[in-house]
């Protein structure tokens, strides 16, 4: 078998890959975002995160930092919109080690008011560094517009006048409604048997109190079609055109993932890339992305342009769009994409720790994870036409958002 998993008496689920390797990566992923903070806690969610590291009641901030530093393993944490993750990387051997510590400061954090009014200087300058980079701050503006009103519809950092009003009380509260055990997957990957693993993960998660979440996130209200410029006096134009897309139960995820590539992935040949940097010039950077959320989701496609340009790329990119619309992929054009698509999986999957995270985000939504054979055999069954019918869903009455 290639993954095994398991679930602790308190709720918490796990999943292991064994691999021949000499570091191993464990992460304890939470289904808890900033979609979860009430209407006063934006910015909790990512505050919360920050404040793990502030120490605990065995161990002070520099303990906590050290502990896998000292043996040159990594720890780290990150906050997005629905989930919260701690994951750590050591030699195999200091495994038991990590767990224990991503244990200590996930139910064990105290969140001292000193350490937490440094910290909130440290999210001020990275909030100051994010609304420096239009790169960034365009795809989550556009993703603010595109959900307003509703619990995706606002910044993960959240603004510095909110960070100043929350202190230790606001945290506890915030992780004692959102952090619950059933909301919880213990992953791990590396060259550890499954009966050590399953055993370190019952000796520092089993004993903790076992604790359901008492509310049920809403679904965003409907879709409001918006074009938006924003004058930045950037030296180029940095422009989104968008739509909401599938959740990520949704049957059509899969084949929009394909679409989305064929448009605009990492690759040189992709359709925008081609059409826009490669023939015309027009932009150093054009790329499209799809983020699925457990009940909607949403595509991007983004560029950077002289000024000037920008129309032109945007009506390009509609030819393009209305292409995939119109006409289905030829065999061949279907059998390269898929191809493509699926060497690109493989390739993702040699980063074990990325592979890793994706494990645990998988069996914290779906309670189940595809091994690579199922998914190729998905992709090897879609059909021209289903990205067609898509196209039409999804790429209709695009909302356009444009820094000048």
């Amino acid at each position: 078998m290639e993954f095994h998993t398991y679930t602790l008496p308190n709720g918490i689920r796990g999943i292991h890959r064994q691999v021949k390797s000499n570091v191993a990566h464990c992460a304890l992923a939470v289904n808890a975002g900033s979609r979860d903070e009430l209407p006063t806690e934006f910015g909790l969610a990512h505050f919360t995160e920050h404040g793990f590291f502030k120490g605990t009641n065995h161990r002070k901030a520099y303990q906590v930092n050290c502990r896998l530093e000292n043996l040159g393993g990594e720890l780290n944490a990150y906050t997005t919109k629905e989930d919260t993750t701690i994951h750590a990387t050591v030699l195999k051997g200091d495994f038991s080690k990590a767990a224990e510590l991503i244990s200590d400061i996930a139910f064990e954090s105290t969140f001292p008011e000193k350490e937490l009014a440094k910290e909130r200087e440290v999210i001020c300058d990275e909030i100051n560094t994010y609304k420096d980079s239009p790169t960034e701050m365009i795809y989550d503006s556009f993703e603010d517009m595109l959900f307003a009103g509703s619990e995706l519809g606002h910044n993960i950092l959240g603004r510095k006048t909110s960070l100043a009003r929350f202190g230790t009380d606001a945290i506890l509260k915030f992780r004692k409604r959102t952090h619950t055990t059933d909301q919880m997957v213990f992953a791990s990957i590396g060259n550890m048997s499954p009966h050590t693993v399953q055993s370190v993960a019952e000796r520092y998660f089993a004993e903790r109190p076992a604790t359901r979440r008492e509310y049920e996130r809403v679904a965003p209200g409907q879709y409001v079609r918006f074009e938006k410029t924003v004058v930045k006096h950037t030296h180029q134009n940095h422009c989104i055109v968008g739509n909401r897309a599938y959740g990520i139960r949704d049957d059509k995820r899969l084949p929009l993932a394909l679409l989305v590539n064929i448009l605009g992935g990492p690759c040189a040949n992709s359709l925008l890339n081609v059409v826009i940097r490669e023939k015309n010039g027009l932009s150093y950077n054009i790329e499209a992305n799809y983020t699925p959320y457990i009940d909607t989701g949403i595509v991007a496609i983004y560029f950077s342009s002289d000024n000037g340009n920008s129309d032109l790329c945007i009506d390009l990119i509609d030819k393009q769009i209305k292409k995939l619309q119109q006409s289905p992929l030829s065999s061949r054009q279907l059998s390269m994409s898929k191809k493509q698509f699926i060497a690109q999986l493989a390739v993702s999957m040699e980063n074990n720790e990325s592979y890793m995270l994706g494990l645990g985000k998988s069996l914290l939504i779906h309670n189940e994870v595809d091994t690579i054979e199922e998914i190729c055999r998905k992709i090897d069954s879609l059909k021209a036409e289903q990205l067609t019918d898509v196209a039409n869903e999804i790429f209709t009455d695009n909302s356009i958002l444009l820094y000048k």
